[in-house]
């Protein structure tokens, strides 16, 4: 594949794009509105050089518009959620084979505890060196980690070192959440910063593609063991080739990142760090390269003066990740975002696994399982999966809707989830199961895939990737406690199904009372 670099101009007329026909406006009221438009946090009295900076850099992207740099942002980034859920499926589906293999000695649920340790350091990793050094090398980065650690681990001797390797695995897939959505928000005209909320179906993807490898592996009688009394390497490979091809995939994936675009440091991150020349330069090699118009000069920005709230004077010292801390709760409104949003990330956390946690044991209790059979089980969990890919792409046309914004949108969907959570407890059948995991899926990703888009438009710019690698590390957090959950409570009853029910109708009311709305305003 041949590469791109994004900083060479070119002359060639671009079609501008699906998302960028009949948008409804002439050049002049076009311009006009953007002149006009209102950045999230430019009430806050927060830095005033960084806020007229904010504004001028908003008005440049908006006037460059949706172009095909963005669609490829879109696939690249999408790489990421998809990892993001395949190393969490990976795990979960993998632990029991290998536990098998390796004689049932040791601790069960390490697997699952490893992945989101791994993950939870991840976050807070990649969070807070995007915020020091760039959102560049941890995009590029990130991936690779994950893959070569996915690959490795399918050569696991031992269920130690699997753990190790998982954790690995976790690691790099860690700031994924982070940097996709903060690289992509970063670029995105603010008339559709909704595909911020689009973006987040290449999960379910990732959740889809996952059920395949495993239903190609994990099925056949050939590659798997009956029973730990008889189960050598040679009998048990399915776990190791489900290893082995994801981290191929993930590996293609980290490779296209650095081929199919050669990415540039957002130019929202460039204002910080007052590399104000760059800025200029990467957004008019953009407009060039797609003959769009961009009217932002190197002096309007200098004009403005000088931004002092985004760094501290050494950005590798102690005091810088203070500098980032404080940024998040710069005013009371902004303080109580970020605190809500943090214990949004830690109900889903909770709520999320949890379910998952006790479902098997649950429906074991009411007899759904009676009959299915091995083929017919990863059948009934890859359509699960599958279904969750067109959550996020109906909340994406919701929350485009002046009615209902971000913030209802994400009230729908976890009221819709904890009533289907309620009616699951009526499942006797697979068939019943396999239509209510469905449903369940589908509403969950419209809370989860707001959600996703939502954290990185409130918070401020300088300190976006910390906060939204705190509030990601937060549902991590709930990850290793749901695991401990599980080896410690084993439940055939619907309790867990009802406190499910309850932390989504929690999740309703805490998106109800967001102090902001980026529906019809831009991040700042």
């Amino acid at each position: 594949m041949a590469a791109v670099d994004e900083k060479e101009m070119g002359d060639r007329k671009q079609d501008p794009g699906l998302f960028e026909q009949n948008t409804g406006v002439d050049d002049d009221r076009a311009s006009e509105s953007t002149n006009d438009a209102i950045d999230i946090l430019a009430l806050q009295d927060l830095d005033p050089a960084l806020n007229a900076k904010m504004h001028l850099v908003n008005n440049a992207i908006d006037e460059i518009g949706w172009t095909n740099y963005h669609w490829k942002l879109f696939v690249l980034n999408g790489f990421g959620y998809a990892v993001d859920s395949l190393v969490l499926l990976l795990q979960s589906n993998i632990a029991g084979p290998a536990f098998t293999e390796f004689g049932e000695v040791g601790y069960d649920n390490a697997q699952t505890i490893a992945t989101y340790v791994g993950m939870l350091l991840g976050a807070l990793f990649w969070g807070l060196s995007a915020d020091i050094i760039g959102r560049r090398w941890a995009f590029n980065i990130s991936l690779f980690i994950s893959s070569i650690a996915t690959i490795v681990s399918g050569a696991a001797p031992n269920w130690a070192s699997l753990g190790f390797f998982t954790a690995m695995v976790g690691f790099g897939a860690g700031g994924n959440l982070i940097l996709d959505t903060t690289v992509f928000l970063e670029y995105l005209p603010s008339n559709k910063q909704w595909a911020l909320t689009f973006l987040a179906c290449w999960w379910g993807i990732g959740q889809a593609v996952t059920g395949f490898i495993c239903w190609g592996f994990l099925a056949p009688d050939r590659w798997n063991c009956d029973s730990v009394d008889n189960c050598p390497r040679e009998s048990n490979p399915g776990w190791r080739y489900v290893m082995y091809t994801s981290g191929a995939l993930v590996f293609a994936m980290s490779i296209a990142r650095i081929t199919v675009v050669r990415l540039q440091e957002t130019p929202k991150y460039r204002l910080g760090t007052g590399e104000d020349a760059e800025l200029v330069e990467t957004l008019h090699s953009i407009a060039k390269r797609y003959n769009r118009p961009c009217s932002l000069t190197l002096e309007k920005l200098e004009a403005c003066g000088e931004v002092k709230t985004a760094h501290s004077k050494n950005r590798f010292s102690f005091r810088e990740t203070l500098v980032h801390m404080s940024g998040l709760f710069a005013t009371t409104k902004i303080g109580i975002s970020t605190v809500l949003i943090w214990l949004s990330w830690t109900l889903i956390g909770l709520a999320y696994p949890l379910f998952y946690v006790f479902l098997n044991s649950y429906l074991a209790s009411r007899g759904a399982y009676d009959g299915v059979s091995t083929f017919d089980k990863w059948r009934n969990y890859t359509l699960t999966n599958v279904s969750g890919i067109f959550g996020p792409i109906l909340a994406a046309w919701m929350c485009n809707q002046k009615i209902l914004g971000r913030k209802y949108t994400m009230v729908i969907g976890s009221l819709v989830s904890m009533a289907f959570f309620f009616a699951y407890t009526a499942v006797s059948t697979s068939t019943q199961d396999i239509g209510f995991s469905c449903a369940i899926a589908f509403c969950i990703n419209i809370y989860y895939g707001t959600l996703y888009a939502y954290t990185p438009e409130v918070l401020p710019s300088a300190h976006r990737a910390t906060g939204n690698g705190i509030a990601v590390g937060c549902n991590r957090i709930m990850g290793i406690i749901s695991a401990v959950i599980e080896s410690a409570a084993q439940s055939g009853t619907a309790a867990p199904l009802y406190i499910c029910a309850a932390l989504f109708l929690a999740m309703a009311g805490v998106s109800a009372i967001f102090p902001f709305e980026p529906y019809g305003r831009r991040s700042s």
